[in-house]
This record gives C-alpha cells, structure tokens and sequence, in this order.
C-alpha cells in the first residue's frame, strides 16, 4: 500500500525514495560481478552514485522512479525495484529490479516488484508494464512469470539481445474493490 510518501510496504520490505546514505551501500550492490552479470558488468563508486542521480533524475522528470528497497527488520538496503524508462524502450515504462546477492533466493524481488506493479496499474492507473532482460538471466525471467509477465520479442540494444516482457493492466477487478484499492 502505498503511503504519503509515496512509499510501499510489503510484509518484509520497504520500498522508498533515495537518501544519500544509500549510495555507499548501493556502490557496494553495484561493484559484485555476480549482481551485474547481466548487465554492462561491476561498477566504480563513481558509476554507482552517477546511477543514483539518474535514478532522482527520473522522479523529478516523472515523478516515478526506482525504489529503494529496505528491510524492514535490518534496515538495510537491498537494491532497488522500480519503474523507469529503459533507453532501450523510451516509450514503454519498464518495471525492474536489482537486488543484493544476500537478498537473493528469498522471494523479495517478487515480493518488491508485485507491489511495484500493483502501485503502476491502481495508483498511476498505467495501462501496460513491460520487463527486459537477458536471454540467461533465468531468475528475472522466473520473476516476470511470476508477476503474470508474458514473452512479446527480442530487441537489439547496444551489445545486448533483450527480451521483452508485458504485461497488461488488469481489465476486472474483484467485486467490491475500487479503482485506487489495492489486490
């Protein structure tokens, strides 16, 4: 559900705007070659904050953007879900996820992104999501299908052949929800 703040809370996670203490943590996400494998690789510090700025750049842009991922029992900051606009795709909203290898294997990129998803189609009322990844990149594709994401095609961008992934806004609703409620 999402609060004030435009924050969401998931039963383990909370998913909020940037702070600049998260940037030391997030460098730390961003150096692991196993977290970038499917990426453009490990990042500097450098390349790591300048991510941070694009990410704020966006919200002020779009008022929309990647979350934060919190832990709601540590505190500590996991990666990031969210919703952005690939280079790849500029027309299209994409929903994605970059988590820490400790965060890994537990269910909380689905857990983030199914909150993220349900925020795009209640509260921003989007009419379509879509996911992109790599043909390899068989954990992310898990999570598009657990999201109810479906395959649509392949597309060139830079060194990368990516999979495009959609899903629709849900036409029905159950009965007595509204328009803003939650699933």
């Amino acid at each position: 559900m999402r609060a004030a703040d435009g924050s969401l809370t998931t039963a383990r996670l909370v998913l909020r705007r940037w702070r600049d203490d998260d940037r030391r943590p997030f460098a730390a996400i961003n150096a692991d070659p196993e977290v970038t494998r499917y990426l453009s690789g490990p990042m500097s510090r450098a390349e790591s904050d300048a991510l941070v700025d694009r990410i704020l750049g966006h919200w002020e842009r779009y008022g929309y953007g990647w979350l934060a991922v919190e832990e709601r029992v540590s505190g500590s900051l996991l990666g990031f879900v969210g919703l952005a606009h690939h280079r790849a795709l500029p027309d299209e909203v994409e929903i994605g996820w970059r988590l820490a290898r400790q965060a890994w294997g537990r269910g909380l990129a689905t857990e983030a992104a199914t909150a993220v998803r349900d925020d795009a189609f209640d509260t921003l009322a989007l009419p379509r999501l879509v996911s992109l990844t790599t043909d390899e990149n068989l954990a992310s594709r898990r999570v598009m299908d657990k999201l109810g994401f479906r395959f649509d095609r392949h597309v060139l961008f830079e060194q990368w052949r990516l999979r495009v992934h959609v899903a629709d806004a849900p036409t029905t609703r159950p009965p007595g929800a509204d328009a803003g409620g939650s699933r």
